[in-house]
């Protein structure tokens, strides 16, 4: 694994970096979970800049500022919902990983932390979800030279424990 990888368990929206990623629901209009955190965090003015994206497809990502966040940034994300395995959704939150890392060069983004996408509320089962996120990030790092720090910020120790064992 890239040296450039970190993993911690912490709250995602007050780590200092150039920008955290939401896991976010298709309608980038706050939600649950991490998504809900990082809009309460964030204030009034992420959800009104959300409101002109016109929502964001499975595996895509989009930016927004930060505005009250530590985070110059926010990269939102929608990682698939788990359906057992049998709908494309390995593929999907490959793409969303691969999507947000592939954001951060043209907006001069060096540090950016990570959620546990997909593995709340999406039922995404956290081991296989923590190989591809780490397997995507590594994949990037190998090819970009831009990018400082990634954090993985494990909401619960479960994740962390996962996130650890892997590295």
């Amino acid at each position: 694994m890239d040296n450039r990888i970190e993993i911690r368990q912490c709250e995602i929206t007050a780590i200092k970096v150039d920008a955290i990623v939401n896991a976010a629901n298709n309608s980038l209009l706050g939600g649950g979970g991490v998504d809900g955190a990082i809009h309460a965090a964030a204030g009034p003015e992420l959800l009104k800049e959300c409101r002109t994206l016109n929502g964001c497809r499975t595996g895509e990502a989009k930016i927004t500022k930060g505005y009250n966040l530590a985070a110059r940034y926010v990269i939102h994300t929608v990682g698939p919902v788990w359906h057992g395995g049998d709908a494309n959704e390995e593929q999907l939150l490959a793409e969303a990983y691969k999507n947000v890392m592939e954001l951060a060069p043209g907006n001069k983004i060096r540090t950016i932390a990570f959620p546990n996408i997909s593995t709340g509320v999406y039922g995404f089962p956290k081991q296989l979800a923590a190989e591809i996120a780490l397997s995507e990030v590594n994949s990037f790092l190998k090819k970009d030279s831009t990018m400082e720090k990634v954090i993985f910020a494990c909401f619960n120790k479960e994740n962390f424990n996962i996130y650890t064992s892997l590295m």
